[in-house]
């Protein structure tokens, strides 16, 4: 199987695994690679890099979202086979280390398995290795307290919690482009809506903090949204922020 890699503006490509979306970011032979996917995506993620010309040796650095399972998957495997600094806010580095886990519990899960979709997300979950854990050993907080990374494509990132106490987008100011994780999505498989959304109730650690951060989405200059999960999304991103919001009241 290979990864759906679509290059979305120079230097910039949205990769659609299995079930989750990663970003990986060019600059001449380096990369900045965006979440990781689930446990089961690593030969996706490994030709995705690939079909862009690179190899895991050239990933400067690993950027986390947030540490669940479907973004956290192979930042381990690349920190510890290649030496990859795993980075993610200050507040998800307890959370990449597993000394907790804010992710949906089993139970709630179950309890959901009368909606639409629910029951075959599981089944790719648990095949996908939704369910293992693979904390990061050595995670750290981002090298820049306020501005962009030093890093290809000059991410921005903007802490964005709810979803996870740490939970950040990044922002892409030049390209007009907000990486958003799952802080806002266009899609998911236990979801029957289409377009700028928050993911069901039961994903979020403190949904009011989800829905709050909105705001600060909707204040980010952009034209391009690339979800952790959906497809890309063409617009204004405030307007995709502000469509999530009367969506989720």
């Amino acid at each position: 199987m290979q990864a759906d890699v679509r290059q979305v503006a120079d230097g910039t490509y949205l990769v659609h695994g299995s079930n989750t979306n990663w970003v990986i970011l060019t600059e001449g032979d380096a990369v900045t690679l965006i979440d990781t996917g689930y446990p089961g995506d690593r030969e996706l993620v490994l030709s995705s890099l690939a079909a862009v010309g690179s190899s895991p040796e050239a990933v400067t650095a690993v950027l986390i979202t947030h540490a669940h399972n479907d973004h956290l998957g192979s930042a381990e495997y690349l920190r510890s086979t290649y030496g990859t600094p795993v980075y993610l806010h200050e507040a998800e580095v307890p959370h990449a280390r597993r000394e907790f886990l804010q992710q949906v519990s089993v139970g709630a899960v179950l309890k959901n398995l009368w909606r639409p979709g629910v029951l075959p997300w599981l089944v790719h979950v648990l095949r996908s290795g939704g369910t293992e854990q693979h904390p990061v050993t050595a995670p750290e907080a981002f090298p820049a307290a306020v501005g962009p990374l030093d890093l290809p494509g000059r991410p921005v990132p903007v802490h964005t919690p709810g979803h996870t106490d740490g939970h950040a987008v990044f922002h892409l100011p030049e390209a007009g482009i907000v990486v958003s994780g799952d802080a806002l999505v266009s899609g998911h498989a236990t979801s029957r809506v289409r377009g700028p959304q928050l993911l069901p109730d039961m994903f979020h650690h403190e949904r009011a903090r989800a829905v709050a951060s909105l705001d600060v989405i909707e204040g980010l200059a952009a034209d391009l949204l690339l979800p952790g999960h959906g497809p890309l999304h063409q617009g204004s991103v405030k307007e995709a922020a502000r469509q999530a919001r009367e969506r989720a009241v």
